[in-house]
């Protein structure tokens, strides 16, 4: 892959690393690496989710720092992982099916869009776009479930002052009782605004990360362009190969963008649905609905109530985004079945 930046007649070439496509992969690599790195991955970032939930579900709003020293002064730092097994049980099915639909669909849209006549970049684009969409769809029918489950071990002994009365004694324990209340539908509440939520947000971010990542390298390649101008360098082409470092800087410069967008755009949407799948006290008699939950919030604080945990939300997102980008583009390097084409 290669981009260009132009000025007058001269030009400097970028030469990238060739895209890994599906087709590329070794599945079983692909998916037993992606398992564990992944499985790293929310290790970290957990702590970061467990707060902005908790801030999201309060009553009352409460600074993160307090909200923090509150769940380390009576929980310690378990307080911080309630939960994570169960998340943990369902992650890696749920990113074996995110994985698999992103780069099947990512692989197929993109062949059709540049044989629909589309440039490279717009057909990046909408092949991401798509397979944000499709990846996410695919993954809610895991993920919520999980979800449902580990918020409410999230909030459980926490701040929240209307989590009901329901005590759960691990993550087995919560999906019995859940079910017994509710059915399989309790697995499954806000499964509708998970999926208005993260389908549109995940074809927002995919598609941005395409455009934010061109645009990054088009700096680059006419920052270089410039300097060799400045330099006294000779009208011809230029080319410029980048070294891994840099390569993995963009990619962490452009998901950090495309999540900041994201989470700006999904965050009223995210705090509906955490508060549907976590309180039983949002609707009359026990059973939540999207309309009263939106008139407690509105009660609560207004339109700033939506964005409780945004602080939070940005800082999971961005480098949930960072850290999961650059993995996976490793994973993928690392699950090529050719290692030798894609060296360097």
């Amino acid at each position: 892959m290669s981009l260009r930046a132009t000025e007058d007649d001269s030009g400097t070439e970028i030469h990238l690393p060739a895209d890994i496509d599906w087709e590329m992969l070794d599945k079983s690599k692909f998916f037993v690496l992606g398992a564990a790195l992944f499985s790293g991955v929310s290790g970290m970032l957990y702590p970061i989710v467990v707060l902005k939930t908790q801030k999201q579900v309060l009553a009352k709003d409460m600074p993160c720092v307090k909200l923090a020293v509150s769940i380390l002064r009576h929980e310690g730092c378990r307080g911080f992982y309630r939960g994570f097994g169960t998340s943990l049980m369902g992650t890696i099915p749920a990113r074996a099916l995110y994985m698999g639909a992103l780069e099947m669909t990512k692989s197929n849209v993109g062949c059709v869009t540049v044989s629909m006549g589309f440039s490279e970049a717009k057909a990046a684009a909408i092949a991401n776009a798509a397979a944000g969409l499709s990846a996410a769809m695919a993954a809610q029918l895991v993920w919520t479930p999980i979800d449902v489950v580990s918020q409410r071990l999230m909030v459980q002994g926490g701040n929240t002052a209307h989590t009901g009365a329901v005590r759960y004694n691990g993550g087995i324990d919560a999906f019995r009782k859940i079910i017994q209340t509710d059915g399989v539908r309790g697995l499954y509440r806000g499964f509708g605004i998970s999926i208005l939520t993260y389908a549109p947000s995940n074809a927002v971010w995919w598609a941005a990360y395409s455009m934010a990542h061109r645009a990054v390298w088009g700096g680059i390649s006419c920052y270089y362009l410039k300097k060799e101008g400045n330099g006294g360098g000779g009208g011809g082409g230029v080319g410029f190969t980048p070294d891994s470092k840099t390569v993995v800087a963009v990619q962490g410069v452009s998901a950090a963008m495309a999540s900041g967008f994201s989470a700006l755009v999904t965050m009223p949407l995210d705090t509906i649905k955490t508060r549907l799948q976590v309180l039983d006290s949002e609707g009359s008699n026990g059973k939540p609905s999207i309309g009263q939950t939106v008139k407690n919030l509105v009660k609560e604080g207004g339109l700033s109530a939506c964005y409780r945990g945004l602080g939070p939300r940005l800082a999971s997102t961005s480098m949930s985004a960072i850290t999961m980008i650059t993995t996976y583009e490793y994973l993928k390097k690392l699950s090529t079945k050719d290692q030798d084409c894609h060296a360097g």
